[in-house]
């Protein structure tokens, strides 16, 4: 099984449900240690110290692996280890690149296996875990990490179990539709990598207990009619309180404008 339901020694482990790690081949340590940096947790603060983003801070420290999102080059490598990494929700891979005799991790695609073969390239046959323009990949071939414009990296279906999908092509432009059904119409030079994103029983996964979300620098979430009214607009009252939904800021939630701006999606 490679959801994994533990025994209900506790409350809190009686609705964990997580992800088998032992039916995978993964390392428990990273291998590629010259990828790995150090990463600051800012607690949703800015750099004047104002909280920006609401509910963040504590967590378990974390440190940062550099994942190579531009494959752009031509190269081919062997798979030498799969990993888990603590900043997203998807495996990623450490390859040997044979050509340019290097070390990097790259986001690792479903059944991607140890000793698999992935190349990058202009003119490739599509394979897993290859990189390559959209022009040379089939329509109808699942894609993920695809990046908007040419000499780019990689943007679009990064998270776990999300891929696209090539609707229509032509030489100069193609059309991919996401995950979410939104299509977007893109240069067809622009590359991306065959296959879908691992770890596809992601969002079924429960936490359990509020102390796994501590762990992932998620802190508690504050209704707004349980504040005051110095606190939240919702704020106050005898009883439970409605109307209007507002912003912390008094700004209309729902039916108004959100932000002073909206920029147009160009795709």
């Amino acid at each position: 099984m490679i959801l994994q339901r533990t025994k209900p020694a506790t409350p809190s482990k009686r609705h964990l449900v997580r992800v088998n790690y032992r039916s995978l081949d993964l390392n428990k340590k990273p291998i590629l240690k010259q990828s790995i940096k150090g990463k600051k947790n800012s607690s949703g603060r800015n750099h004047l110290g104002r909280i920006t983003t609401f509910h963040r801070g504590g967590g378990s420290k974390k440190r940062y692996r550099e994942v190579n999102f531009s494959r752009t080059f031509n190269s081919t490598a062997i798979v030498c280890s799969l990993e888990y990494d603590p900043n997203r929700s998807a495996y990623i891979a450490a390859i040997f690149d044979f050509v340019n005799s290097d070390f990097f991790y790259i986001l690792a695609p479903q059944n991607l296996r140890i000793g698999d073969i992935v190349k990058s390239g202009l003119e490739l046959e599509p394979s897993l875990g290859s990189s390559l323009p959209i022009s040379e990949i089939p329509i109808g071939t699942s894609i993920h990490s695809i990046s908007p414009k040419k000499f780019e990296k990689g943007k679009f279906s990064r998270a776990a179990g999300t891929f696209s999908v090539i609707k229509e092509k032509t030489d100069t432009q193609a059309t991919i539709q996401l995950s979410s059904g939104e299509l977007k119409v893109i240069s067809s030079k622009c590359f991306a990598t065959v296959g879908e994103v691992s770890k596809q029983l992601h969002s079924f996964t429960q936490l359990g207990k509020a102390g796994r979300s501590r762990w992932l620098n998620k802190r508690p979430t504050v209704r707004g009619v349980a504040m005051n009214p110095i606190d939240h607009p919702h704020g106050g009252g005898e009883g439970k309180k409605s109307g209007r939904s507002r912003t912390p800021w008094g700004k209309p939630a729902l039916g108004g404008k959100t932000s002073r701006s909206k920029k147009k999606n160009k795709l």
